[in-house]
């Protein structure tokens, strides 16, 4: 399985140690949490990691309760420290390749470079569940790695993180932004677009109708 890898502590700690240092990967996150309402109460984030992702929305959002999904153990024993004594964070581990468990209803999904490791008919079952989980208005804010157009431009994104090719991660299964656009619009979902993107980062964005 393309996430077995996720399991090992090398491959975690590999990933946590250069997560910061991909570029612009601040900047796209940083225009996701402008989508994200400031009065948002719930707020769901796939693949959690170490919780970067929901401790920078917590940042402007006090009261928000949060919930984060993640299939490894080594992942989640950082975000457990990352939130220790923090009664507003409760984490599960739960590998995204099965249904998205039953834990409510959501003012706001978000995702950060997780998706992609799903296969391609997963990716659309999943955004189908997303929809369902979300309040009306609720939005879907999914920050990812994409496939590029062409082999020359997928090169180029390499050398610009500068990392060799050979270390491409053998869990990715890249997708094109256009077809995952057309799957949020067919789920259901409002004011579809890509909102940001640099090479093979992107940014896309769906509402539920209110």
């Amino acid at each position: 399985m393309a996430s077995e890898e996720w399991t090992t502590a090398e491959h975690a700690h590999r990933y946590l140690a250069l997560a910061d240092q991909v570029p612009h990967r601040a900047e796209g996150e940083g225009v996701l949490a402008e989508q994200v309402p400031r009065d948002a109460r719930r707020i769901l984030d796939l693949g959690t990691g170490d919780g970067r992702l929901l401790a920078l929305l917590q940042v402007d959002r006090p009261d928000v309760r949060g919930v984060g999904l993640d299939l490894s153990e080594v992942m989640l024993d950082e975000a457990r420290r990352r939130f220790a004594g923090d009664e507003r964070t409760e984490l599960v581990k739960h590998d995204l390749v099965a249904p998205l468990p039953a834990l409510g209803s959501f003012d706001v999904v978000v995702s950060s470079m997780a998706v992609h490791h799903l296969e391609h008919e997963r990716k659309r079952s999943l955004y189908g569940e997303v929809f369902e989980l979300l309040e009306p208005g609720g939005v879907f804010a999914n920050f990812d790695h994409v496939a590029s157009a062409t082999h020359r431009l997928h090169l180029a994104f390499f050398a610009a993180i500068d990392e060799p090719l050979e270390h491409e991660d053998p869990s990715d299964r890249l997708l094109d932004v256009e077809t995952q656009l057309r799957w949020l619009r067919e789920c259901g979902f409002d004011d579809v677009d890509c909102y940001w993107k640099w090479l093979e980062m992107a940014l896309l964005v769906g509402i539920k109708p209110a």
